[in-house]
């Protein structure tokens, strides 16, 4: 299963060390239907907090979704006009160190603030610790505060230092303290924001991951927990 999710081969292409492909098949399917990767994951996200000094319940977290192509295999997809992507939409909610806390996967169609409630509602059962929830400007408004009123969270808008609607606060005699500087391409590290953009680009990595070739969703979230397990075993062993 990590040789498919690393190389992105098809399961009939397996090499012939491996046993035969419909074992390996049919194996992983029944380890994700019983949420054997979710599991495997928790508890190496928990050893790697405690590495880096934290408590294994986190308090804040961070949302955001990504549009990214689906093939010809079939299975639910829609077209997102923002992103001019004709595919599937991947909801993460991770900690502070960007760690996975819940996923969910659907149509790359459905607006993100509407696929928020039910990853937000994933990490809030699995994780009750978390109190404050780090969002762009596309879940502000309503639907922040319907995740506060329903979860209890505290939802903190992180805009864009060139969004209008943003702004920072500050005197008029006295110059911002920490100015924004944007690079050469005009890109901009936004607080809090960047962590779960970070866990996207690992999530790349995995060449499974860049493209859906599955027809169920569930098994999409499936390749998403594996490929994030495998990159927390890595840290823990070297």
């Amino acid at each position: 299963c990590c040789y498919v999710v690393r190389t992105g081969c098809a399961w009939r292409m397996l090499p012939s060390e491996f046993p035969h492909w419909d074992n390996v098949y049919k194996t992983f399917r029944r380890w994700s239907a019983q949420g054997k990767f979710e599991q495997m994951h928790d508890r190496l996200r928990s050893l790697w907090r405690e590495r880096e000094a934290r408590t294994a319940a986190p308090t804040a977290a961070v949302l955001d979704a990504q549009s990214t192509r689906s093939s010809p295999q079939g299975g639910e997809r829609g077209f997102d006009a923002g992103k001019k992507v004709k595919g599937r939409k991947r909801n993460l909610v991770v900690d502070t160190l960007g760690l996975l806390l819940a996923v969910t996967v659907t149509a790359a169609s459905v607006q993100d603030r509407d696929a928020a409630h039910a990853v937000v509602a994933t990490a809030k059962q699995k994780y009750p610790s978390v109190q404050t929830l780090f969002v762009d400007g596309g879940y502000a408004g309503r639907c922040a505060q319907t995740l506060n009123q329903t979860h209890a969270l505290t939802v903190e808008v992180v805009r864009h230092p060139a969004n209008g609607n943003g702004g920072s606060w500050h005197h008029a005699a006295q110059g911002q303290l920490f100015p924004v500087r944007a690079d050469a391409n005009g890109f901009v590290v936004l607080p809090k924001r960047w962590v779960v953009e970070r866990t996207h680009g690992w999530n790349e990595r995995a060449r499974r991951l860049i493209m859906h070739h599955d027809r169920l969703a569930n098994v999409s979230e499936a390749w998403i927990w594996l490929a994030e397990a495998r990159l927390l075993l890595r840290r823990l062993t070297t």
